[in-house]
């Protein structure tokens, strides 16, 4: 037997002043976005925003269903969309922030599993690395490549494609 240690970096910000301009505009598109999510269930409004390399900021919101779990993710919205609809552009970073009774929380919420799926596949499909930026009103944890959110992630090479 084996036993083997998993590290995860992130850089934490008490105070989106300490950021650049950059991650504090696509910081400010996500709430705006968080603020547009159909939550009528949880109450829980969820927004992400996706920074392209060519400067557009592309944003979802969660979008819930009374047939869980038929809803869609903030951060699957604003991926598929940007996919879709920017197809020869690329994601640099994603920002994800979260209302709860229409305040911002004050922890960071990182993304569901099969949103961390979807953001290590698209690092995979264009061969570089999305910045994720986890912000809430106490602390913003920012992460250089979403691989840092789930380590041990499908992949081609372990499955075999």
């Amino acid at each position: 037997m084996k036993e083997k240690e998993i590290k995860t970096f992130y850089r934490e910000y008490s105070n989106p002043a300490e950021m650049d301009e950059s991650e504090r505009m696509l910081i400010e598109s996500a709430s705006e976005a968080a603020g547009k999510a159909y939550a009528p269930y949880s109450h829980f409004m969820v927004g992400a925003a996706i920074l392209l390399d060519d400067g557009t900021i592309v944003k979802g919101a969660n979008v819930e269903n009374a047939a869980f779990p038929s809803g869609s993710c903030a951060e699957r919205t604003a991926l598929s969309y940007a996919v879709s609809n920017y197809p020869d552009r690329w994601a640099v970073a994603i920002a994800i922030t979260a209302l709860s009774k229409g305040i911002m929380t004050s922890e960071p919420v990182p993304p569901c599993g099969n949103c961390r799926q979807m953001l290590l596949e698209e690092e995979q499909r264009i061969g570089k690395p999305v910045k994720v930026i986890l912000a809430g009103t106490e602390r913003i944890y920012v992460m250089q490549s979403s691989e840092s959110l789930m380590p041990l992630h499908f992949n081609k090479t372990n499955l075999n494609l």
